[in-house]
């Protein structure tokens, strides 16, 4: 039996960022990845970094995605010297849009909203924001501009992360999912992945929206409940001489994400689909309807790719990060839509714990025992 001090299961971008920073304090880290690492989520993801929550139940979430934002500069810097590639990092500020008759009114409370969270953020007029991006519809009413934003090319960030999580002594298994925690007595001590037996002194789950399929199953479902949101995109590449977009631009029906190489990445649905992982129809539809609302320009664009992912969701859609009840068992999930943003604020969480520093973030809101507890107050009140 192989010994690890750390084994992970799942090689996304969360599982991923953590080997790459436990690798950095010598110990030994494998990963198991069901398919070829950083192709679910991660790979489909638009990769914008925004701590602005989407509805009130992201709130909780604000405080550590602003933290993990701050420590993005440096995340990059260090996964780009180790691997020698580029992902694509810039901060240029993001802009919403508000096109409905309401939309003074609902630029207000946005903007109130983003202050009192302590997000940077400009009210703009129409007009100004048009002059930062002449793409932007003419029938926009408002905008608010969100400087301190940036965005990463995830394809790119996980090509680069591998190759620098390998370069740090990691060992990384493709095709070879964990499927069974191995345990003794209260302990984890390790997982089975095939047919060998891998001994850990800490296991970290980061299977995204696989990570409550492990066995024992039910044990882990109560702890890990997540559960796959299907996300559709599609890639857009502008006509010669139509107005270019240089920076994100969203508006409340959905988002666009320009690219270094000219294209647009445009996003996105949110499906309670099971693991169906394909585009359809409709989803197409209401991507490229937002577009052309945000981006009547782009109306002659060419789609130059479509595909789907399979965001891991939770009961509340906020992650799932802390100890199991179970000593030697660690959970990194559920990070929802927000996975490339979180990586690197997860990864300094999971190092914090695992080498018994003070962790730095506090997160016990997002214990995996807030799952336990909701069941014992639903029996309670029946």
């Amino acid at each position: 039996m192989r010994t690890y001090d750390v084994a992970i299961a799942g090689g996304g971008i969360i599982g991923a960022s953590i080997a790459f920073e436990l690798a950095a304090e010598k110990l030994r880290v494998v990963v198991f990845d069901r398919q070829e690492p950083g192709r679910e989520a991660s790979w489909a993801a638009a990769g914008m970094l925004s701590p602005a929550p989407d509805s009130p139940r992201d709130l909780p979430l604000v405080p550590f995605a602003k933290e993990s934002l701050k420590l993005y500069p440096k995340f990059v810097q260090a996964i780009e010297e180790f691997s020698g590639k580029s992902a694509a990092y810039a901060c240029d500020g993001a802009l919403e849009t508000f096109l409905s008759a309401n939309a003074e009114a609902e630029s207000s409370a946005r903007l109130r909203e983003l202050h009192e969270l302590g997000i940077a953020a400009e009210l703009l007029s129409a007009e100004a924001a048009r002059r930062m991006e002449p793409a932007i519809n003419e029938a926009a009413r408002a905008a608010i501009w969100l400087p301190e934003e940036g965005t990463v090319e995830p394809r790119l960030l996980m090509d680069a992360l591998l190759t620098a999580a390998r370069n740090r002594s990691v060992e990384i298994r493709a095709n070879c999912g964990a499927t069974e925690l191995l345990r003794e007595a209260d302990r984890v001590t390790g997982v089975l992945a095939g047919s060998e037996k891998i001994s850990a002194g800490h296991v970290v789950l980061a299977a995204g929206s696989y990570s409550g399929e492990l066995a024992p199953s039910e044990w882990l479902k109560r702890l890990a409940p997540t559960r796959p949101v299907r996300g559709q995109m599609v890639a857009l590449r502008p006509q010669a001489g139509a107005a270019e977009l240089r920076r994100v631009a969203r508006s409340e029906r959905g988002y666009l994400v320009p690219r270094r190489d000219g294209r647009i990445v445009a996003g996105s649905t949110s499906e309670e689909a099971g693991f169906e992982k394909h585009v359809t129809a409709a989803g197409i539809r209401k991507i490229l309807d937002a577009t052309m609302e945000m981006c009547p320009a782009l109306a002659g664009a060419q789609i130059v790719e479509t595909w789907a992912g399979l965001r891991p969701g939770t009961p509340d859609d906020l992650p799932i990060l802390g100890p199991a009840d179970a000593s030697g068992l660690w959970l990194a999930t559920g990070h929802y839509r927000n996975g490339i943003l979180l990586a690197p604020a997860t990864a300094k969480l999971v190092r914090d714990w695992i080498t018994g520093a003070q962790p730095a973030f506090d997160v016990d809101a997002f214990s995996p025992r807030r799952f336990a507890q909701t069941e014992v107050r639903k029996r309670t009140a029946v």
